[in-house]
């Protein structure tokens, strides 16, 4: 006998059961709703026509009916027409644009995209590819612009929205619709120029004080002082010539002077100490050799480029350094070309970029060179390459402060050479002493080249009439090297006077082989040597069995 109990039980069981039948027929309906909207979706994607797009080029001029007025009507309402000029399928077309767009939100030579009726649905921004032209001349109006492509092809371009090109200027370009939308970079100037913030400081150089001295009253007091200037009616120089033998400085001084004039002039405006250090600079340095190009006029094309890049940066008051490095390879004496003639062309350009109507405001203009006689004079003379600062060899003396750049108390030293001289400053300083003395002594075992004169006179030169910064600095990685392999091989930790002596003899004799015996003369001049005319030159041979010569670093130094 069923009781209410077991009926209630029953009908409970039931419900569970068609809740859960419930719950499954919810889910494949709402399944089966989703895949009807995928469906849906696909048909109208299906039946969607492709859509084109155009340039706009500007808002259509006058007016049209008002379509919710009477059509036709004499009298009938009007209103500014919503419709625009477009450039699309090689024609120009007016086109209308759909209500919910505004027409005065679009820019000319933005991409607009286009229904199959030509309904202009959507503003797609300015097209990201295109030609290249070059800026030639900006037009009165100041929204256009004449270019040339790479052809030597003129044609006019408006400037897209809110562009601004100069004169120089390598743009992007849409030959059909006649716009420019980008300033592209100058790769040709990239590809040229280290454009960069230097961090190199007057303290960071060694035994030039007489030629950073003679540096600050070239180009540091016109910047820190133009009042005076001014009063006194001094025009400040141009430019600057470093000169003498590689590897002692030249490129390391102009770098510092683009750093100190950053932040001297940024304490005279009144600047923190803080802000002073974090002022920028630009240093432009311009690599010589690739500057040369076999095609009529690019050399000249590019040397504006660069005085255009350096005048761009110079604008916001910020110093701006344009440093040739090795000028006599750009810059020769007219005339003394044997098979090329480019130096008549690219010499006047300097000129007239140095003289022309455009001011260098702000822009140093320093040259460096091995071989000063064969730059071109006009370049020399007053009134452009004003100042002329001979970078010497470093003499005992110097040597010792560039030594001490390199040698700081900083580095590791071994425990026996701390032990002997007391302290590690007294370390650094007896290893400096010791190493100098080996390198500027006139004994027999640093004896290099015996040269010959013209005359008949002849003369012995020693290793220390070739010494150079850069050759310490290599010394002094070559000896850290040597107290590397020691520590890996078991031995004592620390750089000593033996790594240091060892260092000056493999220098010395991979300097044996340099010298150049086939042309003696040139070779003693872009050494330093330009006291008489040369004539032979021999090379001291040196017995070096005894040492184990190392390859040591050869690119940590340099000028």
């Amino acid at each position: 006998m069923t009781t209410p109990a077991d009926t209630i039980r029953d009908l409970q069981q039931k419900n569970r059961s068609l809740g859960a039948r419930n719950e499954k027929l919810v889910e494949l309906l709402r399944e089966s709703r989703d895949q009807m909207t995928l469906l849906r979706q696909d048909l109208e994607q299906m039946t969607n026509p492709p859509s084109t797009y155009g340039i706009f080029l500007e808002p259509a001029k006058g007016k049209i009916d008002d379509p919710n007025g009477p059509i036709g009507q004499t009298g009938g309402a009007s209103k500014p027409a919503q419709a625009a000029e477009v450039w699309t399928g090689n024609r120009r077309m007016r086109l209308n644009v759909i209500r919910s767009m505004d027409v005065a939100d679009l820019k000319p030579g933005t991409m607009v995209r286009l229904t199959d009726g030509n309904l202009i649905v959507e503003d797609c921004g300015y097209p990201d590819h295109g030609d290249l032209a070059l800026v030639r001349e900006t037009l009165p109006d100041r929204k256009r612009v004449l270019a040339t492509d790479h052809h030597g092809e003129e044609f006019v371009v408006k400037l897209a929205g809110d562009l601004q090109a100069k004169v120089g200027d390598t743009v992007l370009i849409d030959r059909k619709s006649g716009h420019a939308f980008e300033v592209i970079p100058k790769a040709e100037v990239e590809n040229l120029v280290l454009e960069e913030i230097p961090d190199v400081e007057y303290s960071d150089i060694g035994g030039l004080t007489r030629q950073i001295a003679q540096i600050h009253d070239a180009v540091e007091m016109p910047f820190l002082h133009p009042e005076l200037f001014t009063r006194y009616q001094l025009r400040p120089p141009k430019g600057v010539l470093l000169y003498g033998p590689p590897g002692n400085g030249k490129t390391l001084i102009a770098k510092a002077v683009a750093n100190s004039l950053a932040r001297k002039i940024a304490l005279n405006k009144g600047h923190s100490e803080e802000e002073a250090r974090r002022a920028q600079s630009y240093f432009l340095n311009v690599k010589g050799p690739e500057l040369l190009n076999k095609f009529v006029g690019e050399t000249e094309r590019q040397i504006r480029l660069i005085f255009d890049r350096a005048r761009d940066i110079a604008e916001n008051g910020r110093p701006v350094i344009v440093f040739f490095d090795e000028m006599d390879s750009i810059f020769r004496t007219r005339g003394s070309g044997v098979s090329s003639d480019m130096e008549n062309t690219v010499v006047p350009q300097l000129l007239a970029e140095l003289d022309g109507v455009e001011g260098l405001e702000n822009v140093i203009v320093i040259g460096a060179s091995n071989r000063e006689e064969m730059i071109d004079p006009a370049i020399l003379r007053p009134g452009r390459l004003d100042v002329k600062i001979r970078i010497e060899r470093p003499d005992e003396q110097a040597a010792k402060e560039i030594f001490a750049k390199y040698l700081t108390p900083e580095l590791p030293y071994a425990a026996a050479e701390i032990e002997r001289h007391g302290s590690v400053a007294a370390v650094v300083e007896a290893l400096t002493e010791s190493v100098v003395e080996r390198m500027y002594r006139t004994s027999p075992d640093n004896e290099y080249v015996r040269i010959r004169y013209a005359d008949g006179s002849s003369e012995m030169l020693y290793f220390r009439d070739f010494n150079s910064g850069a050759m310490i600095a290599n010394i002094v990685d070559r000896a850290k090297k040597h107290a590397i392999k020691e520590v890996i091989s078991g031995g004592a930790d620390g750089i000593t006077e033996s790594h240091l002596l060892r260092a000056v003899r493999e220098e010395f004799a991979q300097n044996e082989d340099l010298p150049n015996t086939a042309n003696p003369d040139e070779w003693a001049r872009i050494s330093g040597r330009p006291t008489g005319r040369v004539v032979d030159v021999q090379v001291v041979q040196h017995d070096h069995s005894s040492d184990v010569l190392d390859d040591g670093p050869r690119d940590g130094a340099g000028e």
